[in-house]
């Protein structure tokens, strides 16, 4: 760690432990003399030359909003595969948690308690979205206008090529996509997978501290986050549930609907939820087609792990949920 003493003025830094999640990036976590901070990188066996890329939007768009919106500060981002092997970037530790399925010990375990937490997660969500003008550096606004089309013709020309079962609403739903993309009241920056399990609460009290794991930010309308939100906040547990684990903390009897969340986003932004059936939709189809990559690689022989094989079951009823949301607007 001597690079960061000499080259970016951090004194002695020391490699504490690798912290849980970070998507497919390595998270570690440092002690220096100016306080905890977290080592981002890819993995060290990684081959491709663009495995810094995701590192490097990272780190471009919490630069540009970390003092609008709950991101870890960005300290520095590094290209030089002299120091570490891999680009990396650090940022200033946040402390945490992350909740899934059970609330912290100290949160009560109440409706009340969930809704506050709903609020909590769009109300971040909204301070994103609100930044405007964009700041200089992140990408084409024009370009983000045509996102969501873009993105459908993509996955499913992946999907065609990479098939290894029968997955109709690939197809159909992704027609329908694409027929009926919805013109954008607005561009604004997007995280482009925000849920509960990608912000980091207080251990205390039911509130942000930070919002993680920025590989995929882009600009485009904001809808496309809120879409993915509301649709698996508080999801009815006797249907098939594609990644059930995800903000299950919601899904009880008296919970604030994803509806009522996308109100309260409306509210904070002044931009229209007129078609957040058509954006749920959307980025179901859209989580869906993605991660089938994965399951093609376990039917492959390539992977083989718990979260492979659950795509058997979590793609599919990703796919039936967009349907649902898409027969709201029309699909038919």
């Amino acid at each position: 760690m001597r690079w960061l003493e000499t080259e970016a003025g951090i004194g002695d830094a020391r490699l504490v432990r690798r912290l849980e999640g970070g998507n497919a990036n390595v998270t570690c976590l440092l002690e220096t003399d100016g306080g905890p901070m977290v080592l981002r990188h890819p993995p060290s066996d990684t081959i491709s030359e663009f495995a810094g890329a995701g590192i490097e939007r990272e780190f471009r768009f919490t630069s540009a909003i970390a003092q609008s919106a709950p991101v870890p500060e960005p300290v520095l981002f590094c290209n030089d595969r002299t120091v570490l092997g891999v680009p990396f970037s650090i940022t200033l530790f946040v402390d945490g948690t992350a909740i899934t399925d059970t609330l912290p010990p100290a949160y009560p375990d109440s409706i009340a308690t969930r809704n506050v937490i709903g609020g909590a997660l769009i109300d971040a969500l909204a301070s994103v979205h609100a930044i405007e003008p964009l700041p200089a550096g992140l990408g084409d606004a024009a370009k983000g206008r045509d996102f969501v089309s873009r993105q459908v013709r993509r996955w499913r020309q992946v999907r065609r090529a990479e098939a290894v079962r029968d997955l109709p609403q690939i197809e159909t739903l992704g027609a329908w996509l694409v027929e009926n993309v919805p013109t954008p009241e607005s561009v604004r920056i997007v995280h482009c997978d925000y849920h509960l399990d990608n912000v980091l609460m207080d251990a205390n009290e039911p509130q942000v501290n930070a919002i993680l794991d920025w590989e995929m930010a882009t600009l485009a309308d904001p809808l496309v986050d809120v879409g993915l939100v509301t649709a698996m906040w508080n999801r009815d547990e006797r249907k098939p549930l594609g990644f059930a684990f995800v903000q299950r903390i919601s899904n009880h009897a008296g919970v604030i609907s994803g509806s009522g969340l996308a109100d309260r986003w409306s509210h904070a932004t002044g931009l229209s939820i007129d078609r957040l059936a058509y954006y749920q939709a959307f980025a179901l189809w859209r989580l869906a087609a993605i991660v089938e990559g994965a399951y093609v690689l376990f039917r492959n022989g390539q992977v083989d792990g718990d979260y492979e094989r659950g795509l058997e079951r979590d793609v599919p009823a990703l796919l039936e949920a967009a349907e649902g949301f898409a027969r709201d607007e029309g699909f038919a």
